[in-house]
């Protein structure tokens, strides 16, 4: 198998004919010896009939429907899993990029011998003005604190070798980063500019992107947990040093402070930090529970190949 085209589905039943229709297109003028892919994320819409009509009508589509909605980087580590080209290109199917950056891909793929990965960064980022401002903060703050650095407005679609598609479905976290992965992974990858389009409602709340940013950080970092030592540290220094001033002038100049609201502020500011603390290690506690218990992070209700075989099976 020379290419695989991995995509994942998920309200996208106004994208998959026209996704269907244009990477079909692009892919028969590079070669015979492709599949396409299509993973259903547990989709309410009817994503999965149209995929599975477009597989009776091209045994060239594979479709994988899973059990229900795991997450849309969980649902593309399952797709990568089930890929069999020595290149996999891996894109959304609702349009936002070019299925057509796939020819572009190749081109810079076959002249660039040595690169492994060629992915797609955004020229600009898309949304808003505060989508904006909270994607580039995510970048800003997730670069700080990690020690696996990520490219920032970095875009779903990129064309990957064999070797790395495997590196990379190796890693066995049930909390997928796939931006952190796709760094940690290693081998050559070259950057491509792209344009990203708006063409459909983002499906990431503002509470799924809180989620994905501490789960980013907790995953890739631990620099939380340093920090919440040094600044126990700094309290505790600064307290002693509070205490003796106010010693110094209990004893020496006999003045003693008055008053509750001090008291209280600072019982307050040290409880909220108390129980910050708390919480951030019962993060890295829950994420260690998780993991302990190696439960797949996706479970395939239907597989559907040329053959149109039927198979359940779960994935590590």
């Amino acid at each position: 198998m020379k290419l695989s085209i991995v995509t994942t589905l998920y309200r996208s039943s106004p994208y998959i004919n026209e996704f269907y229709e244009r990477i079909s297109a692009v892919v028969k003028k590079l070669t015979e010896e492709y599949e396409i892919i299509f993973v259903n994320d547990g989709s309410p819409d009817n994503s999965l009939e149209l995929s599975i009509e477009l597989h009776k009508k091209d045994n060239k589509v594979k479709v994988i429907n899973l059990s229900k909605n795991f997450g849309h980087h969980k649902a593309i580590m399952t797709g990568l899993k089930y890929s069999k080209g020595d290149l996999v290109f891996l894109i959304d199917s609702d349009l936002e990029e070019d299925p057509e950056l796939l020819e572009k891909f190749w081109v810079e793929m076959t002249n660039n011998s040595s690169a492994d990965v060629i992915y797609g960064v955004q020229e600009s980022r898309r949304g808003d003005f505060v989508e904006k401002i909270t994607g580039n903060l995510f970048y800003k703050i997730y670069n700080l604190l990690s020690s696996e650095k990520v490219v920032e407005n970095s875009a779903m679609s990129r064309l990957m070798r064999k070797s790395y598609v495997k590196a990379l479905v190796s890693h066995q976290e049930r909390e997928i980063f796939l931006m952190g992965l796709w760094s940690i992974s290693g081998f050559n990858q070259s950057p491509m500019t792209i344009k990203k389009y708006s063409t459909s409602p983002s499906t990431y709340t503002l509470n799924k992107k809180i989620n994905l940013m501490v789960n980013a950080l907790t995953s890739f970092s631990n620099k939380p947990l340093e920090f919440i030592f040094h600044f126990g540290v700094m309290i505790s220094i600064a307290s002693l040093i509070f205490i003796l001033y106010l010693l110094t002038r209990q004893l020496f100049f006999g003045v003693s402070m008055q008053g509750w609201t001090s008291v209280i502020v600072s019982i307050w500011l040290v409880g909220g930090i108390v129980i910050f603390s708390i919480g951030l290690v019962g993060i890295y506690i829950s994420k260690i529970f998780t993991e302990v218990k190696q439960r797949p992070y996706t479970i395939v209700k239907d597989f559907f190949d040329k053959e149109n075989t039927l198979e359940g099976e779960s994935n590590d």
